[in-house]
């Protein structure tokens, strides 16, 4: 059965190759995924239901004759492999854990005009579609696919979604998208049909994705003034405006770069969707206890805090979602 799929995982590369989503054009030589040293965690030697495809957050500062994190940067490295674990834990409860490293856009890159942007993040995102057909070919074998990221991880993600999984047997494998702190918008959903979004908790093949912000917030880099963008509240997994209160959030977790949970705080409060800007209001907390923490974003975004503040809630979803999609291929192949 395993060389059967794996016939099939080469075949399906092939063709996702001529179809554009392994077509790069002029770039600089892409990264050797074939080497394990690029790769933050490549768990290859564990058995599990299930692959975790993981896109780590933007860690890099980058420079004005920087942009992308280099690759023998290795206290750039450190930090992206701490990013990545501060968030493993919600994922790999039960499956195989992939990361690549990859050269992700910096920080300083998010500080230039929306179209001078693209370059960089188009270049970072090469190589995560790089790693991942890389994965597909040799790692899939058939297994579902929980897709994560947040923040430029989260857009890295949706990138993928949108260019490698059109194609209806990839698609097949896909438990859910975890696209969170990015925005996704139903004009994008119009244009790339095969994307979905979360209605409910246990729905798959879906993108689940919100912004975490103050009440008083009007405009963010990841939700500008005048744009809506879809979410799902991760309390009450509704997508309407009804309020989830804070004896719904089972436990805000914050975690270190080994990714030990360093302090938890079960109820630290509940939230909300704004039906006019689609973002993830948060009424319990306030900006002088939880601060932007980062030169693009104003106090009370709370960007920073969208795993923390609801972890145990993500960490249950991610079981619930996997749970109801094995469930789903186990009817199927009855």
């Amino acid at each position: 059965m395993r060389r059967r799929w794996a016939a099939l995982a080469l075949a399906l590369v092939l063709a996702l190759s001529l179809a554009g989503c392994g077509g790069q054009g002029e770039r600089e030589p892409g990264v050797d995924y074939g080497q394990a040293e690029n790769w933050a965690y490549l768990e290859t030697d564990r058995t599990a239901p299930a692959d975790v495809f993981f896109v780590c957050p933007t860690v890099y500062g980058g420079g004005t004759d920087r942009f992308n994190m280099p690759l023998d940067d290795q206290e750039a490295k450190a930090a992206f492999l701490g990013a990545t674990n501060m968030e493993k834990g919600i994922y790999d409860g039960e499956a195989r854990f992939f990361a690549p490293y990859y050269r992700q856009a910096g920080l300083s890159v998010y500080e230039l005009p929306a179209v001078e942007r693209e370059a960089y993040l188009s270049a970072a995102y090469a190589d995560v579609k790089d790693a991942f057909l890389y994965y597909l070919e040799h790692h899939n074998n058939g297994q579902p696919i929980i897709l994560a990221g947040f923040s430029q991880g989260a857009d890295l993600c949706l990138r993928l979604l949108k260019d490698c999984f059109a194609d209806e047997a990839v698609n097949d494998l896909l438990v859910a998208c975890y696209a969170i702190g990015w925005s996704i918008t139903q004009e994008e959903l119009e244009e790339y049909p095969h994307l979905r979004f979360a209605q409910g908790e246990e729905d798959t093949g879906v993108i689940i994705s919100f912004n975490s912000e103050a009440e008083d917030i009007t405009d963010s880099l990841t939700i500008p003034a005048g744009t809506r963008t879809l979410a799902i509240n991760p309390l009450n997994w509704r997508t309407d405006s009804t309020p989830a209160g804070k004896e719904e959030n089972l436990g805000a977790c914050f975690t270190d770069y080994g990714g030990n949970i360093v302090t938890e705080i079960p109820q630290l409060t509940g939230a909300y969707i704004d039906p006019e800007r689609g973002a993830l209001k948060v009424p319990d907390v306030s900006p002088e206890d939880y601060p932007a923490g980062l030169s693009i974003f104003q106090d009370g975004v709370y960007h920073l805090y969208d795993y923390q503040f609801f972890y145990r809630n993500l960490q249950e979803n991610v079981a619930v979602r996997l749970a109801a999609y094995l469930g789903q291929r186990q009817e199927a192949a009855a």
